[in-house]
């Protein structure tokens, strides 16, 4: 069945050639975009949406998120907020409490966040195992996170468990625990940073990973400066995520690679972390996306509404730059052309917002604006009435 979605008073592409379309509209025909284009020119479809003269946009790609887990960090985000200092260690709780729970308990919580996340317009979204730090349990988290998410990632080296020997976790975690969670996943990514892994750890796990097809993904220069971002970049990865610390020869290491910055600026904030410099990157003439994160530690939101407005309002990206870098840029972070982007064949995901025009997620920050979404051509909220 197509949708003609009509009366769109701006259209965000992303499309080169399309650009921002005016009175627009959109036609939907399965899971795929049949048309876009003005709307005095637009075909006939089996079904019509008024838009009304609101804006719409390709469906937020949320590049990097950690949705397997159980449990609560509250106490730690208090301690946190009263002037306590973020370390990698926390992630050790959330393990023991993903660790106990059941399949069940896990999917709900999957279904949940995912269903919040789509609710404000995400589209596709990417997450990662990592809470389970044993084979049995990374590869329940990669099995049970495909069942929702759009990319899954194995993150094995997250953390080296409590008790376990660095360099014995880390032939692990290159290992046997790498070759019985690659079928389930797509990518491969490593936390490559103080009190998590060093460059050698991070380099075994990854060329392991790369030796068996995985893309390559890296957690790098979250908590100050450090190899991730070179490591990253040599190679081939397709994202290094973080880069909240970077040095001139990081900068221009990623302006001169395929390398997508991914930036989390949810995180740094809920870190008291200092935002990454985005202006910086991308006057540098590297790529960068926004993700939102989410995970129970250090960055409990699924809004990429929020990111949008955080990148805008304290990270000095235009509005247009940073709508791109949270559609197009996590697109080009997952190594795809068929999300982040609204032109015939992409897959149809859509997203209407209640207000005229795409400023407004910067201009009413906290503002809920998602009038209606579509993911893969089904809607996945309905126009609100």
């Amino acid at each position: 069945m197509s949708v003609l979605v009509t009366n769109l008073g701006e259209l965000t592409t992303n499309d080169p050639e399309l650009g921002v379309v005016s009175d627009a509209a959109v036609v939907l025909d399965g899971d795929r975009v049949a048309w876009v284009g003005k709307a005095k020119g637009a075909p006939e479809a089996d079904s019509r949406v008024d838009a009304e003269g609101r804006a719409g946009l390709p469906g937020w790609v949320d590049s990097h998120t950690h949705l397997v887990f159980a449990g609560d960090r509250t106490a730690e985000f208090g301690a946190r907020m009263a002037g306590e200092p973020y370390t990698a260690g926390g992630i050790a709780v959330t393990v023991a409490a993903t660790r106990a729970a059941g399949d069940d308990q896990l999917r709900a919580g999957l279904r949940k966040h995912v269903a919040e996340a789509v609710a404000q317009g995400t589209t596709c979204i990417e997450t990662k195992t990592g809470y389970g730090l044993t084979v049995a349990d990374e590869v329940r988290s990669a099995r049970l996170a495909a069942e929702f998410a759009d990319e899954v990632t194995y993150l094995g080296a997250h953390l080296v468990p409590p008790g376990a020997d660095p360099d014995e976790y880390t032939d692990l975690a290159a290992g046997e625990m790498l070759d019985a969670v690659a079928p389930h996943v797509r990518w491969a990514d490593v936390f490559c940073e103080t009190g998590a892994f060093d460059e050698a750890q991070s380099r075994r796990v990854l060329k392991a990973a790369a030796a068996r097809g995985l893309g390559l993904r890296v957690h790098g220069n979250q908590l100050g400066p450090g190899p991730g971002v070179r490591l990253a970049v040599e190679l081939g990865a397709a994202s290094v995520d973080h880069c909240t610390h970077l040095t001139e020869s990081d900068v221009d290491a990623l302006a001169g690679s395929d390398t997508v910055a991914t930036l989390l600026p949810a995180c740094d904030l809920s870190t008291r972390q200092p935002l990454p410099d985005a202006r910086r990157l991308l006057d540098a003439g590297a790529t960068i996306a926004l993700a939102s994160n989410c995970n129970p530690g250090s960055s409990y939101t699924s809004s990429m509404a929020f990111c949008v407005a955080t990148a805008v309002l304290q990270m000095r990206l235009s509005v247009p730059e940073a709508i791109r870098a949270a559609t197009l840029g996590g697109a080009q972070a997952l190594r795809r052309t068929d999300v982040g982007i609204l032109r015939p064949g992409a897959r149809a995901d859509l997203h209407l917002l209640d207000a005229p025009s795409a400023t407004h997620l910067a201009y009413r920050p906290g503002i809920p604006l998602t009038w209606a979404v579509w993911r893969s051509g089904s809607p996945a909220r309905p126009p609100r009435g």
